[in-house]
Order: C-alpha cells, then sequence, then structure tokens
C-alpha cells in the first residue's frame, strides 16, 4: 500500500492527488515502524513518526488551502499564472511556505529534523531502509514537479527560505552525527545532510542540470540500501538480542566476515563522496550544478559538509578494522550472501562501484528522463 502511494506521489500534479497518495505512503508506515511492538523503541517511532507526520500533513493542507482561496484551481499547472498574479499578497506566500515546510518534514530537513534519529534507531532495520529510501525519493520527486510546475521555483522569498533549511541541514546533519555511537542514528544524521545537498541542486537547477538531482537520488539510494541492509544483516530476527547498532557491535567485524566488512565499507565511502564511488559523481554533479549557476557560498557549504562528515563515516570503517572482541555481542550469518538480503546488499555494493567508475549509462539515462519530461520543457520557457 505505501508503495503504491509512492507510485502515486511521483505521477501527481494537483493538490489532492498530491495529499492522498502522500498520506496512502505515510499512514502504512505508521504501522511498520511499530511491527516489532516488543521492542519498547520500535513503538516509540511509530508514535513518534504519528504524531509529527500528522502535523505536518495538517500545515500541508493549511497551505493548500491558502494556495486555492486565491487561485480558484488545485491543479498545479493551472495555477502558475493566477500565483503569479497573486504572489504579493502574504496568504499565497504562506500558503507555499507552509507547503515547502510541510515537504521539509518528510525529507528530515532541518529545523524539521528531530524525528530521525529518533525513528531510524527505534524502527526495524528493513523499515529504516524503506523509509530512507523509497518514502524520500517518492517526496523528493514530487517536490521537484511541484517547485518546477507551480513556478515557486522563481519566487525569490521562497528560494532564500530553501537555501537556509539547506544550509542549516548540512551543518545540524554533519555536526550532530559526529557525537553518535549508534550507526543507524549515524545514517539518520547522514540522511538530513545529504537531503541538504539535493537541496542545494534544486535550488542551483536549470534547464541543463536537472539530471543532476536524478544522479544523486540514485547514488544515494543504493548507498543506502547497502548500508542499512548490512546493518538488517547484523541484525537476525531470530534470536532474543537487540539490533546492532552501537557501533562497538561492529568492531572486528572484518577479522569474522571480511566480506560484509567490505560492502558497508564502500557504502561509507560512497557516502563521504570517495571517488571511484557513485556517491563522488552525485555530488560531483551537484558542485557543479551550484558552480554554474555561481552559487558560490553553496559550492561552499556542500565541501565544507563533505569535510566533517569524512571523520564520522571513517570512524565507522575504523572500528570495523580493530581487534575484535573475545566474544562479539551479535554477529551476521555465516551464509547471509546467500540469501535475498544479502544478495541485495552485494548487488548495491557493486552497482555503487560500476557507476563510480563507469558512470556514463546512468547520467546518459537521467538526461534521457529530462529531456523527456514536460518539466524540462517548462523550466526551459521559465529560463
Amino acid at each position: 500500500a505505501s508503495v503504491a502511494g509512492a507510485m502515486l506521489m511521483v505521477a501527481s500534479s494537483h493538490y489532492a492527488s498530491f495529499f492522498i497518495s502522500l498520506e496512502l505512503m505515510s499512514i502504512p508506515v505508521y504501522g511498520l515502524l511499530a511491527y516489532t511492538y516488543q521492542r519498547s523503541q520500535s513503538l516509540e517511532a511509530g508514535i513518534k513518526y504519528l504524531v509529527l507526520s500528522a502535523t505536518a500533513s495538517a500545515m500541508l493542507l493549511m497551505g493548500m488551502a491558502y494556495i486555492y482561496a486565491y487561485t480558484g484551481s488545485l491543479s498545479f499547472y493551472d495555477s502558475v499564472q493566477a500565483l503569479f498574479g497573486a504572489i504579493k499578497q502574504p496568504m499565497v506566500l504562506l500558503g507555499l511556505a507552509l507547503i515547502i515546510f510541510a515537504v521539509a518534514f518528510k525529507l528530515s530537513l532541518a529545523p524539521f529534523h528531530k524525528w530521525t534519529p529518533d525513528v531510524y534507531a527505534g524502527a526495524p532495520a528493513p523499515m529504516a531502509t524503506f523509509l530512507a529510501t523509497a518514502a524520500k525519493v517518492a517526496t523528493i520527486g514530487l517536490f521537484v514537479r511541484y517547485l518546477l510546475a507551480s513556478g515557486a521555483i522563481m519566487v525569490n522569498s521562497l528560494v532564500t527560505v530553501l537555501t537556509i533549511i539547506a544550509v542549516l541541514s548540512i551543518l545540524v546533519g554533519n555536526l550532530l552525527a559526529v557525537r553518535q555511537v549508534n550507526l543507524k542514528r549515524i545514517l539518520g544524521y547522514s540522511s538530513i545532510a545529504h537531503f541538504g545537498y539535493l537541496l542545494i541542486a534544486l535550488i542551483s537547477m536549470t534547464y541543463a542540470s536537472l539530471g543532476s538531482v536524478t544522479v544523486y537520488v540514485v547514488t544515494y539510494v543504493l548507498t543506502t540500501i547497502g548500508a542499512f541492509g548490512a546493518v538488517a544483516l547484523m541484525s537476525s530476527p531470530y534470536n532474543n538480542v537487540d539490533e546492532a547498532q552501537s557501533l562497538a557491535d561492529y568492531r572486528g567485524l572484518f577479522w569474522r566476515r571480511p566480506v560484509l566488512t567490505a560492502t558497508l565499507t564502500v557504502m561509507m565511502l560512497s557516502l563521504a563522496g570517495i571517488p571511484l564511488t557513485a556517491g563522488f559523481i552525485g555530488k560531483f554533479l551537484v558542485v557543479m550544478a551550484a558552480v554554474t549557476t555561481q552559487h558560490w557560498f553553496l559550492a561552499a557549504m556542500i565541501i565544507v559538509g563533505s569535510g566533517i562528515g569524512l571523520y564520522y563515516y571513517l570512524r565507522v570503517m575504523v572500528v570495523m578494522y580493530m581487534t575484535p572482541p573475545e566474544t562479539p555481542r551479535i554477529d551476521a550469518d555465516a551464509h547471509w550472501g546467500q540469501k535475498v538480503g544479502g544478495l541485495m546488499v552485494l548487488a548495491a555494493a557493486a552497482l555503487v562501484i560500476i557507476l563510480g567508475i563507469y558512470p556514463d549509462p546512468m547520467i546518459n539515462l537521467a538526461l534521457k528522463a529530462e529531456i523527456l519530461s514536460p518539466l524540462h520543457f517548462m523550466l526551459s520557457q521559465q529560463q
């Protein structure tokens, strides 16, 4: 049901389908987060996401109501001209701002990020993977369409708001991750920073750089599936031990599970944006988009954020190669690579390396999708 909602989201061009598909995607997630109810953390994650997501939905509906009151249309495309005519109206600007804030919550952008580390840490590892990938990709897909189709990306005051949110997300996500010793929380704060980078690509968008958003999303999804997948493989549901969340649980993993360690190492390098990984290609294209549009400050913020990120990604890697404890508290299954989850993680790691070395097919596919999209024509017309 949630995937059906996500697929409807990326095809929405109407406020009604926007809201209905968002709720169809979100409501099953509340139950899935709290599914392992024997763990108090899991119940806490489900309740937190339920309450905060409901607040974001209320903000979204209020924003839509303000815009509809002035434009008289619920379609993104029909309301463009009316929106530009009424853009100086405080209520229209407030409506657009409320919609952006609601989407920022769903993407866990600062300062709407407070739920992310708690929910990621409390959720079952496969569910955290779904929330970090499918749910966020659908939201960013719809957000790109909305910003371009409604013309909101051309409003200077809203671009300023998006710039502030992007810079805050990069700083907050990276700085708070530095202090964490819980791997799922590190990945949660890391996702805040990554969507800050992605927002910079949106702010710096031209009809020539729309593909950079697509490429970044693809690289982020592959890397996140691999990283959370490794956590899921370490956290067997068939014993009564808690999930492998603490970095201490990964100490000396290389000496017991060298292939799994190599996979997680590749994911950490990709998240850090190290060359020869897919993450580097995505980050490079975002920096190029910022430089092309002469957003020098934003380009500098990406570099600063990446520098801070190196510390906590490398720390995870160092822990895995340390001297192992005599009796590990938790360990992956001996035949993890023969199971569906293990094969998925290995496939994601292989793609991260292949796309990092030879990214042309991915970039060409993103450019083709961009050219075929009606948004490409609309953005070039607006420019």
